[in-house]
């Protein structure tokens, strides 16, 4: 869900993906973890990739959320806020 909220906001190049999620304390994952996944995404057509050539330097491989994707992470939300205040009830008990 991570990487699609990511995502959502624009689309990124892998290694921003990474650099972005290792911002949080609980979201550092490898490439060799991120990339698999970006596949297995783009294989379910949750996310689009592309390419941009900046300036003289290698094209980057760039990556947004499809409609699908977006409807996703729609239905992800709903579910994460309702586990939360599943468990938030729980804790109030």
């Amino acid at each position: 869900m991570s990487i699609l909220a990511l995502l959502n906001r624009e689309p990124m190049f892998g290694l921003q993906l990474l650099k972005r999620l290792h911002e949080f304390e609980t979201m550092k994952i490898t490439e060799g973890t991120l990339y698999p996944l970006l596949d297995r995404l783009k294989r379910d057509k949750v996310v689009e990739r592309f390419w941009v050539q900046e300036g003289d330097e290698r094209p980057r491989k760039y990556y947004q959320l499809s409609v699908v994707g977006r409807t996703k992470l729609t239905a992800l939300k709903m579910r994460w806020l309702k586990s939360v205040n599943d468990i938030q009830s729980l804790l109030d008990q």
